[in-house]
């Protein structure tokens, strides 16, 4: 069952007011990746829980200052928009299991840098936005990614999840 309408608008508007587009049917998915054939996609699976208030959200806030962009920059609420999360989830991820929130950046229709929910927890908006503007600088340029650009943010030191993370299984 969906999180009421009223009490996820203000989530949704922290992304809307920086130029995300939002996705609630498995349909707008589809057209927003058929759009962005060829470019760069930002996608955020949003959601209510705190890591994604206080991280994640002001993450992607000031990753949007940086000086390089993805084309596109899409969302899609996983607590409220459940047909198109899970579309997302089995049409573009495939492999990756469900994590909310999250972000990946999509280049020509692949993922090419994820960050799992384990890269959200207990990390500062400024940590998770520097991962995703060095993401962007890599694969957002008009050049070839180089054979070493990252494919999600470093394993943090001391603590953090011993769960490998699951990206790297599918590439």
């Amino acid at each position: 069952m969906p999180y009421p309408k009223a009490m996820v608008e203000p989530m949704r508007e922290e992304l809307t007011r920086l130029g995300f587009d939002e996705l609630r049917t498995p349909d707008e998915v589809d057209t927003a990746f058929e759009q962005a054939d060829g470019d760069t996609m930002f996608l955020v699976l949003n959601s209510v829980c705190g890591c994604a208030a206080g991280s994640a959200r002001p993450a992607v806030g000031l990753a949007r200052e940086a000086e390089i962009q993805p084309d596109h920059r899409v969302t899609v609420f996983a607590g409220q928009d459940l047909e198109a999360t899970e579309h997302v989830r089995e049409e573009y991820l495939p492999g990756i299991p469900p994590s909310s929130p999250f972000m990946a950046l999509f280049r020509d229709g692949q993922p090419v840098y994820v960050v799992e929910r384990k890269h959200i927890e207990g990390r500062s908006p400024n940590a998770i936005a520097s991962d995703l503007v060095t993401a962007f600088e890599a694969y957002c340029g008009d050049e070839a990614p180089a054979a070493d650009a990252p494919s999600r943010p470093e394993e943090p030191s001391g603590g953090g999840s011993d769960v490998p993370s699951t990206f790297q299984s599918i590439n």
